[in-house]
């Protein structure tokens, strides 16, 4: 498999996607295409802005605060239960979040809440799957790979608490 990356200027910083040679999205991730490669199996990589033209521009979108949802197709790579997970986060409204315990309920075990944090974990297209909505039942802010500041950012962009208040990310 060939794989076309492509790493760009973001309100949220540096940010990097790949995509499949069908054009669905397989990995993204905050940093450089380096850190890309770290986040998925090896293979053949080739840079393709033109091949990666219609993520990176949605992407950017959602960035600015002007895209509230995804048409880009996704193709991550997990278990069963992990595609159950992300395929649950992708049902949370934009500007919504819900607990990892009403996640595990969702899939259909309601035990599972640490499961849940795991699969989240391991989403190979935040913010395209919204791991970022999923919180603490206290309504804390658990469990986000790339850091407390950048999953607050992102949960304000969409409720529009950056508007006039910070414009881009926090470093990371």
């Amino acid at each position: 498999m060939t794989a076309h990356y492509d790493t760009f200027s973001t309100a949220a910083g540096t940010f990097s996607v790949a995509v499949n040679e069908t054009g669905a999205v397989i990995a993204t991730t905050f940093g450089d295409a380096a850190e890309l490669r770290r986040r998925l199996k090896p293979g053949h990589w080739e840079r393709g802005p033109k091949e990666t033209a219609v993520a990176r521009r949605e992407l950017t979108e959602f960035f600015r605060g002007e895209r509230q949802k995804f048409t880009v197709k996704v193709d991550p790579t997990g278990t069963e239960f992990q595609m159950r997970v992300w395929a649950a986060l992708r049902r949370i409204p934009y500007g919504q979040t819900r607990s990892y315990g009403q996640l595990a309920a969702e899939v259909g075990n309601p035990k599972a809440s640490r499961a849940v944090g795991r699969a989240n974990g391991t989403n190979p297209v935040c913010p395209i799957i919204p791991c970022h909505r999923c919180i603490g039942a206290d309504g804390s802010l658990t469990g986000f790979g790339f850091g407390e500041p950048l999953k607050r950012w992102l949960l304000d962009l969409e409720s529009g608490a950056t508007r006039g208040h910070y414009a881009t990310a926090p470093s990371r």
